[in-house]
């Protein structure tokens, strides 16, 4: 299948680094954890963290930080349709055709959960057609948009001609999470909010990137390293320090299979360190398109090696014709493929 177009999204209200550490300190927020709890979040907060700004739905952190799980679930479901929709859009604009077009719609989420999902919100907000194809990927963390995208070509694969929509969204302030546990601490320091919405036809319209070699690794021996846990009721991320080795051991390892050697990598932006430890594991690159949406956006979960992709796909000095992108998270899972233009 091939890349007709790829958008994202991004909620309006965006904060610096400093700014979530002023909000924790002046709503008396912080002073809820251990002093030593408070000086990791300063620290990572303030420090080279490899993120500037991040992007949240609520325009008032403080409330998301009080808010119980009822409200904490009605932030996901107001928001995650709205940011889905608006990223979708984005994209069937830039590939000239009409939402009532698409033919299957894919949505990939871990952030809240819905019944039913938020492609019937995002299919209602557009107008997709009644008997579209509806589908969406739960559970799969950060790493979802890979699979999501292999979803997609068997749907393209069985049904030659058809346009099929992908919309990867999370928003991760709906999830946060305050308490003593430095995994916590330090997923509070990363995430952000976002989308990315891309469209697939089995036709080549021209100069266009086939999507090809997709790859997975399951490590379950490793699930409990990084996972959402349920925490009475809300969702808390349960993340362990030895998480950047792990991936750049199943980055590596996936790198292996790849047909051929890509012009660029691609990664999920996962945090410094991660991208640190890919780059010592494949040091023959350097994640420049990952690294610029960590900056600006923060650890974006499954959006975010598709908002790489596009930040590459815009900038005329990382512009090619082959790239190789993974993506990993809960599970322990991994996947990578590849985008070849033809």
């Amino acid at each position: 299948m091939y890349l007709q177009s790829l958008a994202t999204a991004f909620p309006e209200g965006r904060f610096t680094q400093e700014e979530c550490l002023s909000v924790l300190d002046k709503s008396g927020i912080l002073e809820t954890v251990r002093p030593r709890s408070q000086e990791i979040l300063k620290k990572v907060l303030r420090g080279d963290s490899g993120i500037e700004t991040r992007h949240f739905s609520s325009g008032k952190l403080e409330e998301v930080f009080r808010s119980d799980t009822g409200e904490l679930h009605r932030l996901f479901e107001n928001e995650a349709p709205l940011l889905g929709s608006k990223a979708l859009l984005k994209a069937c604009t830039e590939a000239s055709v009409a939402p009532s077009e698409i033919d299957a719609l894919l949505v990939c989420t871990c952030t809240g959960y819905l019944c039913p999902g938020l492609s019937s919100y995002i299919s209602e907000r557009l107008g997709l057609k009644p008997n579209a194809f509806l589908q969406d990927l739960l559970g799969l963390g950060c790493g979802a948009a890979l699979p999501m995208l292999e979803a997609a070509r068997g749907i393209t694969a069985a049904s030659p001609g058809a346009l099929v929509a992908t919309v990867a969204v999370e928003i991760s302030s709906a999830a946060f999470y305050l308490d003593d546990d430095p995994g916590v601490l330090i997923s509070l320091c990363l995430f952000g909010d976002g989308a990315a919405a891309a469209l697939w036809r089995t036709e080549n319209l021209g100069d266009q990137l086939r999507f090809s070699n997709f790859r997975t690794l399951h490590r379950p021996e490793h699930r409990e390293k990084i996972r959402f846990v349920n925490a009475n009721g809300r969702l808390k991320n349960q993340l362990h320090r030895s998480v950047p080795l792990i991936a750049a051991e199943a980055v590596g390892a996936l790198y292996e299979m790849r047909s051929a050697d890509p012009e660029r990598i691609i990664a999920h932006t996962g945090g410094r360190d991660v991208i640190e430890a890919i780059e010592r594991t494949i040091p023959a690159y350097h994640l420049e398109e990952t690294r610029e949406v960590l900056r600006r956006r923060g650890n974006i979960s499954s959006p975010s090696v598709l908002a790489a992709l596009k930040e590459a796909l815009e900038n005329p000095r990382s512009h090619g014709n082959h790239f190789w992108l993974t993506a990993f998270g809960a599970g322990f899972a991994a996947h990578s493929c590849e985008l070849r233009r033809e």
